[in-house]
């Protein structure tokens, strides 16, 4: 069973994103964080197989969070989805160049965030980012 970690300061996201994940193929548990220190915080309570990572958000940046994960061999082969409303060149730059696996803005399509997260959870935790 997949373990998803969504990283988001809102409640209605989250809800969101879990909602558009329920059909994952494996199946899926769903792991929560209302900000960037929960999200490490929860990282270190099990595994997880994709983390689903808003930006802007209290305490820590999304950015900061992502170098976290890119920075603990533990992590670094996780898939991050970075999903923010931040849709500019230069935060998706940014974003990448940091480690993000994939790029989306919000408002999101459900259909189109569940399909790259089967794509990613598809591929060996030591695949490339892209």
């Amino acid at each position: 069973m997949n373990q998803v970690l969504i990283v988001d300061d809102s409640p209605t996201i989250r809800r969101m994103v879990r909602a558009s994940l329920a059909d994952l193929a494996g199946g899926a548990e769903f792991v929560e964080a209302g900000s960037g220190l929960e999200a490490i915080e929860r990282l270190a309570l099990g595994p997880v197989h994709l983390i689903i990572l808003d930006l802007n958000m209290p305490d820590l940046h999304g950015l900061e969070v992502l170098a976290f994960v890119r920075s603990h061999a533990k992590f670094r082969g996780v898939p991050v989805i970075v999903l923010t409303t931040r849709g500019d060149d230069a935060h998706r730059a940014a974003a990448l160049q940091a480690g993000a696996t994939a790029f989306m803005t919000k408002p999101f399509v459900p259909a189109a965030l569940a399909a790259r997260a089967n794509e990613l959870l598809q591929l060996p935790m030591s695949a490339g980012h892209a």
